[in-house]
């Protein structure tokens, strides 16, 4: 007894020693020292733990006492900063391992790392390597049967069905969407927009189209005055008109010359008077070798429209000091078949929307900003002739039939008076919007959209084209709707207004409904302007449709010549598209009948609004053959055939049971897969 007694003491000091070596090197931070990661280093601690929670369960035990000698030893050591005094032991008079099985909340303030073994690595890793081995088998064998016997997400014979769409397909003709054509020239006679816009309405009701609304906007517009805009010759004092009639001559009244209509839209408004400098196309080199040459301060530019964006253009010249802007279109830019050298024309500097509510819908209670001009340079579109007649530049083409582009010399100085008299005025644009609701997913929307003639400012007829196709597009799709057919998803149907003055009819309507839009629009069809020549169809289409509107090659061209190759381009759209691909990112494509020439033209001379009449029209497709051509292959086989069955397995398409379907039978490989492994405890996210 005495022996054992005695020996006490030591034990009891030992297996203190013991105890803070184990609780020093957990305090180690890793990387330390080479022998903290040892086998040999991590089942010692193991075995000294026990000892050390019987020196914690000693009464009176309240911290940890050094030696003098200990401390001497440690003197070296990493840890012999650290502040002891706030390891504090626990006074319960249980074992720690027994304290945590009877109290689940109790961590340890320093737990410990469990040891390493390489042989148990190796075990466990070849376990999972193992089974996740065989659920991907798995997942891939199941998710393929399951693929085959999976009910069919179209509870309906949408417009994945064939045979439907060659009875829809028969439906469109060539002689209805003549008929259709001429009886809206008549209509728009109207002298108010909304008053089209209700006969419109009347028009796609009576075709069967239960849902019809008009949408109404008071919008700020930039209209021509009370007199044209002229532009006068210092030396001359000759003044004209800018299709180059001389001012003394009386102003013919036929509306095809548009004296009134030849402006720029939101331009500034005044007089100006200065010498005129050619500055080509406005890029950045020629306006930067102009600069170099003379002072343009305050001086009026000579601008061809083409190969930039016009918007860009006016924001480099008025950076550089221009006070004014004649615009023209070069007739060496046109086919040769085409002849706009004396047309007037009409562009905005718009960039879309109402200008006095910039971002929001102009609708009752909306905060309107004073905006009546959008850039402080005089601009004024001018004819080619005119151009010619100013400058007594050459004729466009000799005898050679080679075209010279119009060209000013620099060593010449012509000095011209500009008079801009615009006017700005609160009107109300209507836009008729018709639904016709899906059966699989009423709350995605493809949106087909044309627009109607602005009867505020612009003359021409071509906007008759989209909305004859759109309305027999109608026709053709209630003749199957009165059998008991529904498309998949929703077709959004709409004619915009004030799409001249930049897009604004689609850019208020699109903020007004934002929010939606954003969410469940799938796809935006254009339909503006679709016949602009007779010789090739060119598709237009974002990125992400270029491969589906390259499949369809086939496609129906007119009796009068043979199509190339189709187009693809992702240029940016013309029209009301501008704000559901640029601001909405809605996926769009778009099918236009064009001069082969006018393709190989400088890009962006569409910026340029000729007026163009009916009976221009009916020239170009006098059987109509092109506009059924437009209805069939863009509406019905691009948009409404390739477009739903690529958004038939996006995900935003699926509801709460569809997507449990949709993962259980395409998508159990990957999806199913994870959740399988995560329950196993494999992994977390």
């Amino acid at each position: 007894m005495g022996e054992n007694e005695a020996s006490l003491p030591n034990t009891s000091v030992q297996g203190k020693k013991m105890a803070y070596q184990k609780v020093n090197a957990d305090q180690r931070a890793p990387g330390h020292s080479q022998y903290l990661d040892s086998d040999d280093l991590q089942a010692a601690a193991l075995d000294l733990e026990w000892d050390m929670e019987q020196e914690l369960e000693e009464p009176g035990f309240d911290r940890f006492q050094l030696d003098g000698a200990e401390n001497q030893n440690l003197g070296n050591s990493e840890t012999g900063d650290l502040d002891l005094d706030s390891i504090q032991p626990a006074t319960s008079p249980k074992g720690r391992f027994q304290r945590l099985q009877e109290d689940s909340g109790y961590v340890s303030r320093y737990p410990r790392t469990t040891p390493k073994n390489s042989h148990c690595s190796i075990f466990r890793f070849s376990k999972i390597f193992c089974t996740l081995t065989l659920l991907f088998i798995l997942g891939i064998v199941i998710g393929y049967y399951a693929h085959t016997k999976c009910p069919s997400q179209d509870p309906s014979p949408g417009m994945s069905d064939p045979h439907l769409y060659q009875d829809i397909l028969k439906e469109i003709k060539a002689e209805d969407i003549k008929k259709l054509f001429r009886h809206l020239i008549q209509l728009s006679k109207s002298e108010d927009d909304t008053e089209f816009a209700e006969k419109l309405k009347v028009q796609w009701t009576s075709h069967g189209l239960e849902e019809v609304q008009l949408f109404n906007y008071s919008v700020l517009l930039s209209l021509p005055g009370s007199s044209p805009n002229t532009v006068t010759l210092k030396d001359s004092s000759q003044c004209f008109y800018p299709n180059g009639q001389p001012c003394d001559q009386e102003p013919r009244k036929d509306p095809s010359q548009g004296l009134l209509y030849s402006y720029a839209a939101y331009s500034a408004r005044g007089t100006l008077e200065a010498e005129v400098i050619d500055v080509r196309y406005g890029t950045v080199e020629d306006v930067s070798q102009i600069r170099v040459m003379k002072n343009v301060t305050n001086r009026i530019a000579l601008l061809k429209i083409g190969k930039l964006p016009l918007l860009y253009k006016l924001s480099l010249l008025e950076k550089a000091g221009f006070g004014g802007i004649l615009l023209y279109v070069d007739p060496c830019d046109l086919p040769k078949t085409t002849n706009l050298s004396h047309s007037p024309f009409v562009v905005s500097l718009n960039p879309g929307g109402d200008p006095s509510t910039p971002g929001y819908p102009s609708i009752d209670g909306s905060s309107r900003e004073s905006r009546s001009d959008l850039t402080h340079l005089l601009v004024q579109p001018i004819s080619a002739s005119l151009v010619a007649r100013l400058f007594a530049l050459p004729k466009e083409r000799d005898q050679a039939d080679t075209c010279r582009p119009l060209q000013l010399s620099h060593d010449e100085i012509r000095i011209v008076t500009m008079k801009v008299q615009t006017v700005t005025e609160y009107k109300t644009l209507t836009n008729v919007v018709g639904y016709l609701k899906g059966a699989s997913f009423p709350d995605r929307y493809i949106i087909v959209g044309s627009h109607h003639q602005s009867l505020y400012g612009y003359n021409g007829q071509e906007w008759a084209s989209g909305t004859a196709i759109i309305t027999a597009f109608i026709q053709a799709l209630m003749l199957k709707v009165k059998r008991g057919w529904r498309p998949d998803r929703t077709i959004v149907l709409c004619s915009w207004g004030g799409t001249t003055f930049g897009n604004v009819g689609s850019y208020e309507w699109a903020e007004d409904f934002k929010k939606v839009l954003q969410k469940n629009v799938v796809a935006y069809v254009s339909l503006h302007n679709p016949i602009k020549g007779n010789s090739s169809l060119h598709p237009i289409a974002s990125p992400s449709l270029q491969q589906l509107v390259a499949e369809k090659k086939d496609f129906n061209c007119s009796w009068k010549t043979k199509c190339p190759e189709a187009n693809l381009s992702s240029v940016q759209m013309q029209g009301d598209g501008d704000f559901f691909i640029n601001h909405l990112g809605t996926p769009s494509v778009q099918v236009v009948y064009e001069d082969l020439k006018a393709l190989e033209g400088p890009s962006f001379l569409s910026e340029a609004l000729f007026p163009v009449r009916a009976a221009e029209i009916e020239e170009l497709d006098p059987f109509f053959n092109l506009h059924e051509t437009i209805a069939k292959e863009n509406i019905t086989f691009q948009a409404l055939v390739f477009i739903v069955k690529a958004a038939k397995f996006w995900m935003s398409d699926l509801d709460g049971p569809s997507l449990v379907l949709e993962l259980f039978c395409f998508s159990l490989t990957w999806k199913l897969y994870i959740l399988i492994m995560m329950s196993l405890g494999v992994f977390t996210l």
